[in-house]
């Protein structure tokens, strides 16, 4: 995954999927939309399952770089 791919998608999971949430909830709640608790749940759900997609990725990174960094420094 390339550096702007993970950089998208993190804005998306960890700012604009929360924010759409809350504020359907909001807005349903206020207007009577329908199925409030269903839609929020989604977005939860797909929240969760793509910061764990991202922290996975993350993980593979940091140990990838750490790999490349065994020297420790003694000749």
């Amino acid at each position: 995954m390339s550096d702007k791919v993970y950089d998208r998608l993190a804005i998306i999971g960890r700012l604009l999927l929360p924010a759409l949430g809350a504020l359907y909830f909001a807005l349903a709640k206020i207007w009577n939309l329908p199925l409030a608790t269903e839609i929020t749940g989604t977005i939860a759900a797909l929240t969760t399952f793509l910061n764990a997609v991202l922290k996975i990725k993350s993980d593979e990174y940091f140990a990838s770089l750490d790999e490349g960094s065994d020297d420790d420094g003694v000749q």
